[in-house]
């Protein structure tokens, strides 16, 4: 017999709060990890160097003898604090221009919309690669890098929403009695979409991890020593046959919390279409 829509709704309910409580638990471990890592994640020493895990080193020791366990966890800060920031950032910027294309429409709808299509006839990785090349390593670099193409996509849906709601009939009298725009686009248009606007923004966490840990591994986003995933991976990479828990645990750690926003994201807009349809 196929479940009703009120049970996959609740199915979906239950999804959506096991993935939110795996999320949570690991940002709380990236805030909390310089209370939580047993070893100094950059103190490095002749006489540890590619140890085996176990006792002291949970995760092992890398070419360097720094514990990885340590820089796994340091390095959760640097990889989920930066991706939320590029996608927090991304989210304001692309939500902002979207809702001003699609309100005010005109040459500004125009321009903003000509760009973001030269931005989207490009695959995202290769303007970050050349972008970030440009800019140099570092942080920084990498973030505008992927910031430059990322905030298409949410202009792009905040755009298509703005301009359903515009011609709903509340909005249109609204206007009729004499309210600013700027009052429209906060108090109507803004509340409207702000449901698949964060929805989208949950789909673009594990993108935005891919990007940031990709354009470290190739030496374009964090630069050694610090820590972040895809750092780690390429410093090591070179020894894995011999040490091959200083490449494993870092990548593992980055594909789980990939795989746990991701479920999250996917969790929360299926909801949201079974709820419409209910």
């Amino acid at each position: 017999m196929k479940p009703s829509v009120k049970d996959r709704i609740k199915r979906q309910k239950l999804k959506i709060v096991i993935s939110s409580a795996a999320a949570l638990l690991l940002v709380l471990a990236a805030l909390a990890a310089p209370l939580l890592v047993p070893n100094d994640p950059y103190r490095t020493g002749s006489d540890l160097i590619r140890k085996a895990p176990g006792g002291a080193f949970p995760f092992g020791t890398d070419n360097l003898g720094r514990c990885v366990f340590s820089r796994v966890l340091v390095g959760a800060r640097t990889t989920i604090g930066v991706t939320f920031l590029l996608v927090a950032l991304s989210f304001l910027i692309g939500t902002a221009a979207g809702m001003l294309c699609g309100y005010y429409g005109s040459v500004l709808d125009e321009l903003l919309m000509r760009i973001a299509d030269i931005m989207l006839a490009f695959p995202q990785m290769v303007v970050a690669i050349a972008v970030a090349g440009i800019l140099g390593g570092g942080i920084a670099g990498a973030m505008a890098a992927l910031g430059i193409t990322m905030w298409t996509g949410f202009a792009r849906l905040a755009r298509s929403h703005t301009k359903s709601i515009k011609a709903l009939p509340y909005v249109q009298a609204a206007v009729l009695g004499g309210k600013s725009g700027a009052y429209i686009l906060a108090h109507h248009i803004l509340p409207n979409i702000l449901a698949p606007m964060v929805t989208y923004a949950l789909t673009q966490i594990g993108t935005t991890m891919i990007g940031i840990s990709g354009l470290s591994f190739l030496g374009l986003g964090v630069v050694p020593p610090q820590a972040e995933w895809g750092s780690m991976i390429s410093e090591q990479r070179a020894y894995i046959q011999i040490a091959p828990w200083a490449v494993l645990f870092p990548a593992l750690a980055a594909v789980l919390t990939i795989l746990v926003f991701n479920y999250l994201g996917d969790a929360v807009m299926d909801y949201r279409a079974l709820s419409k349809n209910r």
